[in-house]
């Protein structure tokens, strides 16, 4: 195919359709020649019909691959390196390939050992929701998210101008980054929050219940996340997730101190500063108080 083919030109097909991949299909719905989608659910695939997702929906992925010039894995981290590795042996053909998985070394290593005709591409949309699947899949959701695009070595123009332009048509803005950075950045903007969304659950009193209010359930909505999906992340980028426990840790340690002294006067400068970090990260929101 040309390297000057443009997205609504490309036949597309997305390999799982959870969460993100079936809101991919959504947001891409009419705008490529056309779009196939697999996964190993037969429920989800049935889903996938009765919602008109794709031209073709199967439980195989040998049925649609081929047909493909663009190839999208959309699957946790652990089946996203399980599908690179078959597919040489599902494609015989030389598409592009692009991942949406939540960390990026492990996985761009694996694509670097994919044979030459294969045209390999990271990606990974900061975006979703704490509810997993099919039934819960929104093509909104990547409407003003930062979408992170990881090239290979080997990434070709071809693959880095379509990877953009399909950033672009879901409404988000792109970031490059290398795998290392991407999966430092992000144990500390996702895999961390994850997991004192978890502790944060963990450590409330049950006879507490009554009195949860909105602070609450924003700073622990992210442990309804799937569990399977979470701990396949986190257990790719252990010694990032780490480092980021650490520096929370000595944070946590600086918040006890302030907590301790009478005056107050160092917990107020350590909240004080929180909330000029916090508008470094989100500036368009203003902080209020929890109830």
């Amino acid at each position: 195919m040309s390297a000057h083919f443009t997205l609504s030109e490309r036949r597309i097909a997305i390999l799982g359709l959870g969460l993100m991949g079936g809101s991919l299909a959504l947001a891409l719905r009419g705008k490529c020649k056309a779009l196939y989608a697999y996964d190993p659910n037969p429920e989800t695939v049935a889903l996938a019909r009765q919602r008109r997702l794709a031209e073709q929906a199967s439980k195989d992925a040998r049925e649609i691959l081929p047909e493909a010039d663009l190839v999208i894995l959309a699957a946790p981290v652990g089946a996203i390196i399980d599908l690179i590795e078959k597919l040489p042996e599902m494609h015989p053909g030389s598409p592009l390939v692009m991942d949406l998985g939540s960390t990026k070394e492990h996985i761009c290593r694996t694509m670097e050992a994919l044979p030459p005709r294969f045209d390999p591409i990271g990606g990974h949309p900061m975006c979703g929701k704490e509810t997993p699947g099919l039934p819960y899949a929104d093509a909104t959701i990547f409407e003003g998210a930062p979408f992170a695009l990881v090239p290979l070595k080997r990434t070709s123009n071809t693959a880095r101008r379509l990877a953009e332009e399909l950033v672009s048509t879901v409404g988000s803005h792109s970031i490059w980054l290398d795998p290392a950075t991407h999966d430092r950045w992000v144990a500390a903007t996702s895999h961390l929050p994850y997991l004192l969304s978890a502790c944060l659950s963990l450590a409330t009193p049950p006879e507490a219940a009554p009195m949860v209010g909105p602070g609450f359930r924003g700073a622990t909505r992210l442990a309804a996340s799937s569990v399977s999906m979470m701990c396949d992340a986190v257990s790719t980028n252990r010694e990032n997730i780490l480092q980021a426990l650490e520096n929370f840790r000595m944070q946590l340690d600086q918040i006890e101190t302030g907590l301790k002294d009478s005056s107050s006067e160092g917990l107020v400068e350590i909240l004080r500063s929180s909330q000029s970090a916090r508008q470094h990260f989100v500036p368009e929101q203003h902080s209020g108080a929890p109830s």
